[in-house]
Order: structure tokens, then sequence, then C-alpha cells
């Protein structure tokens, strides 16, 4: 507070420092120079024209990163570890070593000590050298704020150079600042801006850094230690010399207590005794000093610097950003959950060890926020890579090159700073198919008959014949994309969409794809928090051909990219388990986040914290998905739909409704996507290093047991809270209505009955069924559908013949078939 001065004494400081300044400080700091014009000039004529107001920037502190509980310290990001603590929060026996050892007259000057000057003065002249300073606290803390406020190369200089003029600058802003702040303020904030080696800026971090307490628990020994510090920390540190000097400097300051009369000699003396026992802590730095323990915690810790690096709410650019992170005393409670953390490690290391060139890893989000809890991966985070085996591609491996296994800091769960990386994630993509059918009208209840191997009637392989291309070719040549599914009797058939998704029936979700429009698949993946992590996956969803040879590719994207059903785009974990956790919540989407709060340096909450949501599906959609989703999980739909699913055994997460989808790539990756109304995650199995290439001893359980364990560990001490059933117009279609029953009927008379019912129709090309060719035996839909929708009628080829082979095409049976259409494709093109 304000400390009122008798004008007696602000002359007298005046006149001293007038008077003394230039001749004294000059032959104080130089005394082996003439000062006589200089001493006059530089001191009685520029002292009353000198600036005597300090301005007083901020200084900094470190940013500390604590868990979901904000007690955990997970790391701190600084560039000087500094934490600020209230005087009261220091002991008095620091307070008394730190000023008899630097300014013992500190409560009785007004900033400057001329006793002081005189002496430094007369023992300099003396000596022939600088052997005695004559700086008081005061004017030492306003050295250090003028050092932090230095903004160029000049101001750095001056703040620093070793000359009159500094000490005179010093002077006069030392007797300023004695005029506003009290004697108890300017000593706490000398002690909370001086630096005192092994990284320590300010008694906190000294206290943290050499006797692993907080100040307040200090004894004498130990804060006389401390206080020596100041004058050369390089000389006394003792984590970087032996403890002989820091002893001897130790005892120098007790010594100088007793000359203060703040301790006796019989006190002194028995303090000189005892050994010094430092118990040296670094302040742990960034995301390569996370706890030992807690190795793991790497690679959240650098998802949180990137999603800081990257929030425009702190800096313009990306360097600012990190300079506040490490400057600003930020405290930030993160999402971590050490708890699910601990068993998702657990259990993952139990699947596969860190020295498995394979990764299995795990990221646990939470519905409705978007705060990460869990980033799990059989790696340990580290720089040193000097161990690591042989990469896993061959090519690599013969250049010397090794893996990124064990130890690795490359963002398996994210992209790297420019965006790249990612995995293609196989059937678990037939999730963003289905939510853009249900978005654009397409019911619950479509079905197809979906053939062991189907011919798209819309999509190209391209110009080479792979497996998956077939004739008859295009127009242009180029080859029709023909996918099959994994089994030929359990994913052959008729489907809805409960069943197809259930299965993971490949042919029924081309022909879904087909119904709705790539395009429209397109933004559902965008929707939902997708981007495009490689140039060929960019190219393929901007709308517009690109420019490419003749015969090379097929020019159609988005329109065209019909495999995207299939997963063959490359995205991440972090990714897949957001947009699955966006469906959990009712269509909410929340971009991913590692922070519960951020408080600033004065304990104000920082917004920029908060989660960032909108709504990006209808609630109805997310809850018609999610009704289809809980099939593969063999878990029961609210509609009782579900006909089988593909999760081993059926995923168990005690009495919680549980959805999600399984996935298998063609290059060899494994997932799972599944959520509650709580809990989101994805979890992969895959050789980052080769992806596609090098899946040698990859077992198909792994990603199963260690998705079901999580989940029930990221479960505990949550409420459960059941689905929500979609509404009839998810499940059948806006304004539903009975489908008349055409079992066996002919084409003409079931197209009467439709048209009578108000319907449209389609007619196309079935299989052998227990009706006689040319005969109506299924539609699709069947029972329910919209009002003026479009019912497909399938055509029977022939009675069913006795156990016939599973075929690889969808070739038709022997003997001449009526000449119909296929479906209308795309959808709206068609006219009754």
């Amino acid at each position: 507070m304000p400390r009122d001065r008798s004008l007696l004494n602000n002359v007298t400081s005046l006149l001293v420092c007038g008077l003394l300044a230039g001749l004294v400080v000059a032959a104080a700091a130089f005394p082996a120079i003439a000062v006589g014009g200089l001493a006059a000039k530089a001191g009685a004529e520029s002292f009353e024209d000198l600036p005597d107001e300090l301005r007083v920037e901020p200084i900094p502190q470190l940013t500390s990163v604590y868990a979901n509980d904000g007690k955990t310290l997970i790391t701190s990001f600084y560039d000087e570890s500094r934490q600020p603590v209230a005087l009261a929060d220091i002991p008095q026996v620091m307070q008394d070593a730190i000023i008899s050892v630097e300014d013992i007259r500190f409560y009785e000057h007004n900033g400057v000590d001329p006793r002081g000057v005189v002496r430094a003065l007369m023992a300099n002249s003396a000596d022939g050298e600088v052997s005695e300073g004559a700086s008081t606290l005061t004017m030492q803390y306003v050295r250090n704020v003028l050092k932090y406020n230095a903004q160029t190369d000049e101001e750095i200089f001056e703040a620093t150079e070793d000359t009159p003029a500094r000490k005179i600058r010093e002077m006069r802003y030392a007797m300023a600042i004695e005029k506003e702040l009290d004697k108890p303020e300017i000593l706490e904030r000398y002690l909370n801006i001086a630096f005192f080696g092994n990284r320590s800026y300010g008694i906190y971090a000294a206290s943290q850094s050499y006797f692993s307490k907080k100040p307040k628990d200090l004894k004498l020994n130990e804060a006389a230690f401390i206080a020596g510090l100041v004058q050369a920390p390089g000389a006394y540190d003792p984590s970087k010399n032996d403890d002989k000097a820091a002893t001897e400097r130790r005892n120098h300051v007790l010594d100088r207590m007793v000359a203060n009369g703040k301790i006796t000699p019989q006190v002194a003396e028995e303090e000189k005794a005892k050994k010094l026992e430092l118990k040296l802590k670094a302040q742990p730095s960034e995301c390569v000093e996370v706890p030992k323990k807690h190795n793991d915690w790497g690679f959240f810790c650098d998802f949180l610097k990137d999603w800081w690096g990257k929030n425009t709410a702190f800096g313009a650019e990306p360097a600012d950003r990190l300079a506040k992170l490490k400057q600003g005393g930020y405290k930030i409670v993160t999402s971590l959950d050490p708890d699910v953390q601990s068993e998702a490690m657990e259990t993952i290391l139990n699947q596969e060890s860190k020295n498995s060139h394979l990764a299995l890893g795990t990221v646990v989000i939470e519905p409705g926020t978007g705060r990460v809890k869990a980033m799990a991966v059989n790696r340990k985070y580290s720089l040193d890579t000097s161990k690591n085996p042989p990469h896993s591609d061959p090519k690599l491996a013969a250049e010397g090159i090794k893996g990124t296994y064990p130890n690795t800091t490359v963002p398996l769960f994210t992209t790297d700073g420019d965006g790249n990386g990612g995995y293609q994630i196989g059937s678990t993509a037939k999730f963003f198919t289905m939510i853009a059918a249900l978005e654009n009208g397409v019911p619950l209840t479509q079905a197809f008959q979906s053939p062991h191997r189907y011919t798209s009637k819309i999509y190209s392989a391209g110009y080479q014949k792979v497996d998956s291309a077939c004739d008859p070719r295009f127009p242009d040549g180029s080859y029709r994309w023909c996918p099959k599914n994994d089994s030929a009797d359990y994913q052959t058939g008729r489907f809805n969409m409960w069943s197809g998704f259930g299965r993971s029936v490949n042919t029924y979700f081309v022909q879904l794809i087909e119904r709705v429009g790539a395009d429209k698949v397109v933004d559902a993946w965008q929707k939902l928090g997708i981007d495009w992590h490689n140039a060929p996956d960019r190219e393929r969803a901007t709308p517009g051909c690109q420019d490419q040879e003749p015969l090379e590719d097929f020019c159609g994207e988005p329109d065209g990219w019909g495999t995207l059903t299939l997963g063959v785009a490359a995205t991440t974990p972090m990714e897949v388990a957001n947009a699955y956790a966006t469906v959990a919540a009712e269509g909410k989407y929340c971009e991913p986040t590692p922070i519960q709060s951020i408080t600033d340096r004065d304990g104000n909450p920082v917004a920029a914290g908060d989660p960032t949501c909108q709504q990006v599906i209808s609630q109805d959609v997310a809850r018609a998905a999610t009704d289809a989703a809980r099939c593969p999980v063999a878990a029961t739909s609210s509609t009782a739909k579900c006909n089988g699913g593909t999760f081993p055994g059926g995923l168990q997460v005690g009495q919680r409704d549980v959805a999600g989808k399984t996935g298998t790539t063609d290059n060899g990756s494994l997932w799972f996507a599944g959520y509650t109304r709580n809990n989101a995650l994805a979890t992969f199995h895959t050789d980052p290093d080769f992806v596609g290439k090098s899946s040698n001893g990859m077992r198909s359980a792994p990603h199963y047991v260690v998705s079901e364990d999580i989940l029930n560990a990221a479960e505990k001490g949550t409420e459960a809270r059941e689905f929500k059933k979609p509404s009839d117009a998810m499940i059948y279609g806006k304004n539903p209505r009975d489908v008349p029953s055409v079992n066996c009927d002919s084409v003409e008379d079931a197209k009467n009955k439709m048209d009578n019912a108000g319907f449209k129709t389609e007619v196309v090309q079935g299989e052998r069924s227990d009706c006689a060719k040319g005969q109506v035996y299924w539609t699709s839909p069947d029972g329910r559908a919209a009002e003026g929708s479009t019912i497909i009628l399938y055509v029977s080829t022939g009675k069913k013949k006795a156990d016939p082979p599973p075929t690889d095409g969808d070739d038709p049976p022997d003997g001449d078939l009526p000449d119909l259409p296929s479906p209308c494709f795309p959808p709206g093109q068609c006219d009754d």
C-alpha cells in the first residue's frame, strides 16, 4: 500500500541521490577511472529529468497442468520456473535471511542507501576493483523489472550494462517505487522475481527445487542457504557443483543474520554444524518430463500442447500462443482421468507389449463435451529412439532407419503438425453412410437383396483390372466396382439397415451409398468432424473432376467415391471416437478438447477452455443411427430389429445400453468404435510404421478385449443412461402406412396394389425364391413405409434349387429372364 513520506525525507533522499549518483556510484562501479566531469553531468544534471514511473509488466510464470482431479500434476510449461507466493506464506526466517545478506537497512532507507553507497565507494577505491556493490533490494527489484520489460536489444543492454547511467536509473525508479509501495510488498515482489539457480525463479520454485517443500515449511538453515544463492547462483548452486561453496555461503548468511540481530551467535553455530541436506527436485518441463511411472501421459500432454498452439484465443500466431503457455501462469485442469488411463494401459499391455511393432491404442471421449478422458497405447513417450529396432518397412530398415517402437513421440491418435496421418478404418465407416441415408429420408426399414458380390450400377473401380473390378465396363472404358462380402453365408440375403449394419454387409452398404449419393456421405464425414489427411482423399472429397492423364483413374469425386462406404479414407482414432461421441450425444458435435478448466494467474476462468459444441445432425437421426448401432455389438435395439452382430460374444458393459461398430481393412488394420451415453471410444490395432504391409503377428481379439475393459472402466461412478427410441419417421419414413402384401403376385398386380395404397414402384431382378419365375417374392421396404415413397418389387428368377452353392458373383442363373430395370440411381432421377 502507498506510504506517506515527509517532505524532509523526500528532499533528503533526492539530494543524496542527486549529489552522489554521479560521483559515488561511478566510483563504486568504475574505481579506476576519473569521474569528475562525468559524475557532475550524469548525476546532478540528469537525475531530475529521468523517468520515475516504472512500467511493471507481468513477470513470466510457469503454467501448471493437472489431471481432472485438479491435484495430480501432469507437467508444467515454462521459460522460467516461477510460481508467485504471498509474503504471508514466506516464513520470517526467509525474510530475515534475504534482508540480512542483501540489504541490512532495507526497512530504514527510501530505496537508496547512502551509507551503503559510501561504503561501496570506499571499499572499491581501496581495492582498485569492484569488490562491493551498493544496490538495495528495491534497486535489485527494479533491475529485474527493467530486464523483463526490455523489448529490443538496446533495451536489454541498457537494463544489464555495468555503467553509472544504469545505476542512476535504478536509483531514480527505486525511490519512486518506495513512494508507491510499502516495504512488505516490495520484499514480496523481490522474492518472487529473483533467480536462485537450478531453473528456479522466485522463492517458491527455489524451495521446491532444493528441498522439495513449500516456502512456508523452510527451516532456518535452508532459508539461509537459499538467500545466499542470489548473489551468484551459478557459483553456489549445489545441483551443478559440490556443496562446499554453498555451505560456506550459507554460513556467511547466518553470520549476517547475527549481525542484524535476527538470531543469536549460539543459534548460528548450531545451524552451521548441520549438514546441508538437499532434496533436489527439478520442476517438470513439457511432455517429456511427465512422471516416469506415468510416461503414457506424454501422448495426452502432446495433444494438449498441440490444442493450445492451434487456439487463436491465446494469440495470433502459434509462437505467441506457446509463449503464453510458457509464461502466462495458467492453471490447466485437464480432462485426463488417471484411473481410466491406468486401466486402459493395463489391459492394452496385457494384449500387446511395448516391444511389438503393432500399435494397440484407445482414445476415450465424453459425449456432449468433447473432453478426452484417456489416450492409451503400447508405446513409451520418449525422444530417445536410439535403441529402437529396425523399421518394419524393409526399404527403410535397409537405410538404417529405426522403427517408432517402443520409444516414440509420434502422435498416433491424431495427425502430425501438418495434418498428415491416420489410417483406413474399414467397416467402421459404414456408420457415416447410414447417417447420411437417415438424414436424407432413407428409413431404417430400407432393405436390399444383398448378394455375396455386387456389381455397382454407378461406381467405377478405375481402369486397372483389380479384384474389385468387373465387366461390363462403363462407356469411358473404366471397370465397374464389384465388392464382395467377407462371408458368403452370414452376409448374403435380404437385409435392412439394422441387420445390414449389424452383420456389416458390404454389398448392402454399396447399394445404400448408391441410393443416397456419395457426396452426401462425404458431407456426413465432414459434419461429424472428419478431415481429409492426404492428397488423394482431399481430391476425392472436393467437388469437380481432377486434372489427370487419360485412363489413369475414374473421375467423379465426390459423387463417384463409392468406396468411401467401406472406409478407404484415412482418419485418426481421435476423429473416429469423437464422431461416435457426437451420435452418443444425440447429434451434438463438440471439438475434442483436453481441457476441463483453465484459470489465469489471477484465478479468473478462461473461456477458451470451455467446450465448443454445435448440433450437426438432428436428435432423431442420431437416435436412429444408435438404434442400428446396437446390432453389431449383439445388443437389442429399441425396436427389437437386430439380427446378428460382429463383436465376438457381444459387448458387455454392465447393464448399460451400448452401441458400436467393428472394422477391418484390407491393408491390415483392426478397429472398434463404441459408446454408451456417457463415454465413447475408438480402438485401433495396426502397424503405424508400415500401414497395410506389416500385420504379421496380429491377432483378431485384442481390440475387442481392450474396448470392453476400457468402457467398463470409464463407466465406473457414472449414472446409467438409456438410449432413446427413434421416431416412426426414422423407422418407416414420414407419414408411414402399411405396405400391401404382394407375395407371389404378378408384377402388374403388385404394381396396382402399391398404386392403390399410395406408393410408387420400381421393379428389379431378384434371385431364386419360393415364388415362380416372374412373380414378386419380396418388397423393400416391407411392413410399413412412408406415404408416397418408392417400393422396390423384387422379381423371382425361379424356384429355389436345393442347397445352391454360394458364388463370388451375382451372375443370374441359367435360363431366360425378364428384362427388368435396375433400381433408380441416383435417387430422384426416375419417373413414376
